[in-house]
């Protein structure tokens, strides 16, 4: 049985290293021949097929996993692969053109391997012959789950088609980034340049009023393009959040509205902490406004917590200052459930914002002390199955289920602060229970697009009914951008 991953990506060699690896030159070979004049294989060479259908490279594997072969074809005509496993049906796989013989890249294919090893054998089906193959990994780690995603999300839609100027396309395009750093390839940042300059005109103008603080998310995008470019817009535009922040209404503690609608009047959401911060505390180390950035960020981050966070160390939803709202307990003000997402924005607001702040900052301190607090509590509630409930402490109810995106964003904060050293080792553990529950909803479809199930749409506060009842959603940006911040914290793991 072989499920087919039709992606092609960079192949960094330190992505390769990680893995079982199996050189072509040391396979058996049919009707091709080993040569070493295009630079950059690895090993002692290639194999370049012969020009003929049904020549074919055969690995013998001990690993069990998803497989990847290392390819480069310099022309511009597809040369497929029928790949079969230990003689069984053969399924094609496109390998398409590189650009040049020199340019390496992978194809990426999930097989079911039987244990104690297999052969899997990869056959030209045309007169054109095969690419030329390099290498074959096998694993989960060998497969690049990141680099699938951002080449499905890519296939699937152009920068013009993904929507306007809002933080779920916000979150992806950050995620993407993410990527294109590790990967260098230039796709993925001319992607992310193509709907930013949607929005932001040649003098850096922008068209939004940044009114709430959802629309201040992609603010990060700003930055990001900046630094990579140089291009004097990108700060501009960033500017105009900066200075709309001075107006910009609060609480009576200095925390910012989650939005100056009339029905948002007086509100902190735990999800605006990262909706705003993240952005803030690199705008500031961007742009030489780091001492009022990186206050005002931990400020918001700590104000936010002094009302939503509970004794057990997990946030509610919201919280009204008018105590006024339907949902807002009338002593309290708080909301009545703890969403699992919008925890999930603040723990990863928390890390973000630590990774900007000096070390000697004042509010640094308080910052752990409600990190490893809110850890401990969201720790507590994991499920057997490494993944969060959408109403995160009522996992008992039979019509609650694991919410996706929530899952990555606490995997990450525990995978993240384990490596700060902000929370205790013993959270590593919880960090790939996490990663491995997410992966059991992750897949590749017939068509060879990745598909991550059980993402709860955009959410506003409501009771548990309410939270219960929200679309589980396959792609939505929410999921997507959380994988890939989460995915490219844990490569290697799992």
């Amino acid at each position: 049985m072989v499920a087919l991953v039709l992606v092609a990506g960079l192949a960094p060699a330190t992505a390769q290293a990680a893995v079982p690896q199996y050189e072509a030159e040391s396979a058996v070979i049919s009707r091709g021949v080993v040569e070493s004049n295009h630079a950059g294989f690895t090993g002692s060479g290639f194999v370049n097929y012969d020009n003929v259908a049904g020549s074919y490279v055969e690995f013998t594997v001990t690993s069990d996993g998803p497989v990847t072969f290392r390819y480069a074809n310099g022309t511009s005509v597809d040369r497929p692969l029928a790949i079969s496993v230990d003689g069984g049906p053969a399924v094609t796989v496109s390998f398409p053109g590189t650009g040049a013989w020199t340019t390496w890249r992978t194809q990426q294919v999930s097989v079911s391997l039987p244990a104690g090893g297999a052969k899997v054998r990869a056959t030209a089906t045309t007169a054109n012959g095969g690419p030329n193959l390099d290498s074959l990994t096998v694993g989960s780690s060998g497969f690049d789950w990141s680099v699938a995603v951002v080449e499905s999300t890519m296939a699937a839609k152009t920068p013009a088609q993904l929507g306007g100027w809002g933080y779920q396309t916000g979150l992806y395009l950050y995620g993407q980034y993410l990527v294109y750093q590790r990967t260098h390839d230039p796709r993925y940042l001319a992607y992310i340049r193509a709907w930013v300059d949607r929005f932001v005109d040649s003098s850096g103008n922008i068209s939004q009023s940044f009114n709430n603080l959802d629309s201040m998310l992609s603010g990060r995008l700003l930055v990001i393009l900046h630094r990579e470019t140089g291009a004097a817009k990108y700060e501009k535009a960033a500017r105009k959040i900066r200075t709309r922040l001075n107006t910009y209404p609060r609480t009576s503690d200095g925390g910012f509205w989650h939005s100056t609608s009339e029905s948002r009047h007086n509100q902190l959401w735990a999800d605006g902490v990262f909706m705003l911060n993240p952005f803030l505390a690199e705008f500031g180390e961007e742009f030489g406004d780091s001492a009022y950035a990186n206050e005002e960020a931990a400020k918001q981050i700590n104000v936010y917590a002094s009302h939503l966070q509970q004794p057990n160390g997990i946030l509610k939803h919201a919280w009204d200052e008018s105590k006024s709202q339907p949902w807002a307990d009338k002593t309290t003000g708080l909301a009545p459930e703890y969403w699992c997402r919008a925890m999930g924005w603040w723990g990863m607001a928390s890390i973000d914002v630590l990774e900007k702040l000096p070390a000697n900052h004042p509010r640094r301190a308080r910052m752990i002390t409600d990190l490893r607090e809110y850890a401990a509590g969201v720790r507590s509630f994991q499920d057997s199955s490494g993944r969060w409930f959408q109403v995160v402490d009522k996992g008992s109810r039979s019509d609650n289920w694991t919410e996706t995106s929530c899952s990555m964003m606490f995997t990450y904060v525990f995978s993240k602060g384990v490596e700060r050293g902000y929370l205790d080792p013993s959270f590593k553990d919880a960090a790939a229970r996490g990663y491995a529950g997410v992966l059991a909803k992750t897949s590749v479809n017939s068509s060879g697009r990745t598909e991550i199930r059980d993402i709860s749409i955009g959410t506003n506060v409501g009771d548990y009914a309410y939270y219960i009842a929200r679309d589980r959603a396959t792609n939505d940006f929410h999921g997507l951008g959380a994988f890939l911040i989460m995915n490219e914290q844990l490569q290697g793991v799992g």
